[in-house]
């Protein structure tokens, strides 16, 4: 695995944790703000090939 590939898929893990905690929290805007940011990485994986699998989230 690449720098770019372990990096991509090391921010989607941390912005999923970041989202749950947002809800969980219960901070509407935060939860938008990490969702977004998830989003973008997301759809970043698949414009470049990276296998995201099963989220957590």
């Amino acid at each position: 695995m690449d720098a770019f590939t372990a990096g991509l898929l090391q921010r989607i893990r941390a912005t999923e944790t970041d989202l749950t905690r947002a809800r969980v929290e219960g901070d509407d805007f935060l939860v938008e703000v990490e969702q977004a940011e998830l989003d973008d990485l997301r759809r970043l994986a698949a414009e470049h090939g990276v296998e995201v699998g099963a989220t957590s989230v």
